[in-house]
């Protein structure tokens, strides 16, 4: 199994201040794993979902998280740009920058 990066400050306090929910989320997450999807499918699937809810924060994570599993740049380019002709031009553009951040400084990856 890959490395999965280190989740951001903020995530590690508020699920240290509220346990329950990072368990909840913990058991809702791999609840959604369950099925026919290969692990690098299932990370492109999650990447696609953020940039279709614009979710700055989820389309780091996910390309970081997609990295770190192996799926190529390349890969998660395509998903960027399979985005334009749903969200718009404008937005897309802005999701490539936000995936070229993660991709140029990814977070420290979990020992």
């Amino acid at each position: 199994m890959p490395d999965v990066p280190k989740p951001p400050k903020a995530y590690e306090e508020f699920i240290k201040r509220y346990p329950a929910i990072g368990r909840a989320w913990d058991d809702l997450s791999v609840a959604g794993r369950d099925g026919p999807l290969d692990a690098n499918s299932q990370r492109l699937v999650k990447l696609a979902l953020a940039i279709g809810a614009m979710r700055e924060g989820a389309v780091h994570a996910n390309v970081r998280k997609a990295m770190a599993a192996g799926v190529s740049r390349e890969a998660i380019e395509q998903v960027i740009a399979m985005a334009a002709s749903t969200i718009g031009l404008p937005a897309t553009v802005a999701v490539f920058t936000w995936a070229r951040d993660a991709m140029a400084d990814p977070k420290p990856k979990v020992k």
